[in-house]
C-alpha cells in the first residue's frame, strides 16, 4: 500500500508504517538538516525539501492509499507562542488538507501535541474537523500516550485519524500494551562512555556505538527547577528537541530540592550528572540502532529525534490501519463476482472515486 508523508522530519513516523506493510513513496519537509539522515534510513524514498505551501499537488504521487505526517507543532503547544492556526506554522495544517482533498487516499494519519485541544484552541479545532469532513473523511480524534504502546517514554499527543466516507469504516486505537515499558530496557545496556562536547563536526560513524555522544554545558535555571534525573524503572520523561534540555542519564542520583523551582545536584555525585546521548534519546523514541542521524552539530541530532514520532507508536497505529483496510479490501474482493466489479474495485483503491 503506497502512502505519501508530509512534515516527515527524520522519518520516524515513516519508519514505524513502513514496519507495518506501508510503503512510503514521497516525502516531504522543509528543513533541509533533516536530508541526509532521511535519505539514508529511507533510501526507497523520494523525498521533496522545500514549503509545502508551494509545492504543486501535480507533482506529488497520484494513486495512494494514505497520507501521514505531523503539521508543525510549536504553534499548539504550550511551551510556543500558543496562537494555533493564528501562527504561520499553524496554518500549516490547511495545506496538509489541500493536499488530502486533492488526492483523496483511502486513510489519513495526523500527529500533534496535547496542546491541540486545550480550551484556548477549541475553535481552531473545530474548523480542522468541519475542513476534514468536507474534504470526505470520517474522523476520530484521540490523545494517546506513547508509554502505552511499547515506547518508554510519557509523551501524550493528539493522533487524528481518517477513513474516507465511501469506505464505512471508523478507527479506533489498538489496544494498549499489558504494562508500559522502562528506561532500564532501552538504555541498560550501552555500557560504553559516550563522546562529550559543546558541539562538535562528529558524524555517527565515527563513534563506537553510532550517535553515541552528548551535548555538555552549562543548565539554565529552569532546567534547575525540577528533577531531570530518569528513573531506571519508569518511563522517561519526553524527549525534547534540544540537547541543552535533554533529560539526565539515570545514573545518577535524584537531584536535591533546595527550595521552590530550585533544585541542585547532589553533593559528591557531580561527575555522574550527564545529559542523555544522541544515541540514548533515540533509543528511547524507540528507532532501532541501525537508524543512523546525520549532523554538523550536536543540537541538530537532538532536534531531529525529539521531533520524530516514536517508531514503537507510529508502528501501532499503522498496525491497525493496514488491518482495517486489509479486511476491507478483503471483503470487497469476495464480493466481486465480474470482471466489471473487479475495474470498480480497483478504482476504488486507486482512490480515484469521484
Amino acid at each position: 500500500m503506497n502512502i505519501i508523508s508530509l512534515f516527515s522530519g527524520c522519518g520516524g513516523l515513516d519508519r514505524g508504517f513502513e514496519n507495518s506493510g506501508f510503503n512510503v513513496v514521497w516525502a516531504n519537509d522543509n528543513d533541509r538538516n533533516i536530508l541526509e539522515t532521511y535519505k539514508y534510513n529511507h533510501p526507497d524514498t523520494e523525498i521533496t525539501i522545500g514549503d509545502i505551501s508551494k509545492i504543486n499537488s501535480e507533482s506529488i504521487p497520484n494513486n495512494i492509499f494514505g497520507l501521514i505526517g505531523g503539521p508543525p507543532c510549536q504553534s499548539w503547544s504550550a511551551a510556543g507562542n500558543g496562537l494555533g492556526i493564528n501562527d504561520q506554522r499553524g496554518k500549516l495544517f490547511f495545506e496538509y488538507i489541500r493536499i488530502l482533498e486533492d488526492k483523496k487516499p483511502l486513510f489519513f494519519l495526523a500527529e500533534n501535541v496535547k496542546g491541540m485541544l486545550s480550551e484556548k484552541h477549541k475553535d481552531s479545532v473545530e474548523l480542522i474537523k468541519s475542513l476534514l469532513a468536507k474534504a470526505g473523511y470520517d474522523i476520530t480524534i484521540n490523545l494517546v500516550n506513547s508509554a502505552d504502546y511499547g515506547v518508554p517514554q510519557k509523551r501524550e499527543r493528539v493522533i487524528i485519524v481518517g477513513y474516507r466516507n465511501d469506505l464505512g469504516l471508523k478507527f479506533e486505537l489498538p489496544n494498549k500494551n499489558a504494562s508500559q515499558a522502562i528506561v532500564k530496557e532501552s538504555i541498560e545496556d550501552i555500557t560504553i562512555k559516550p563522546i562529550s562536547s559543546k558541539d562538535n563536526l562528529s558524524q555517527p560513524k565515527k563513534c563506537t556505538i553510532p550517535n553515541h555522544e552528548y551535548f555538555k554545558g552549562t543548565y539554565s535555571y529552569i532546567f534547575m527547577s525540577r528533577n531531570r534525573v530518569l528513573d531506571w524503572n519508569l518511563p522517561s520523561y519526553t524527549i525534547q528537541a534540544s540537547g541543552r534540555q535533554a533529560s539526565l542519564h539515570p545514573q545518577a542520583p535524584k537531584m536535591v530540592k533546595v527550595e521552590k523551582d530550585v533544585m541542585e545536584f547532589a553533593k559528591g555525585s557531580k561527575r555522574l550528572y550527564r545529559r542523555l546521548s544522541i544515541r540514548e534519546c533515540a533509543r528511547i523514541q524507540t528507532f532501532p540502532d541501525d537508524f543512523l542521524f546525520f549532523y554538523k552539530h550536536l543540537n541538530t541530532g537532538y532536534k531531529m529525534i525529539g521531533n520524530a514520532v516514536p517508531v514503537n507508536l507510529a508502528e501501532a497505529l499503522a498496525k491497525k490501519i493496514y488491518s482495517d483496510l486489509s479486511n476491507y479490501i478483503k471483503n470487497l474482493q469476495e464480493e466481486s463476482k465480474s470482471k466489471k466489479d473487479k475495474v470498480k474495485l480497483e478504482d476504488k483503491l486507486l482512490c480515484k472515486i469521484e
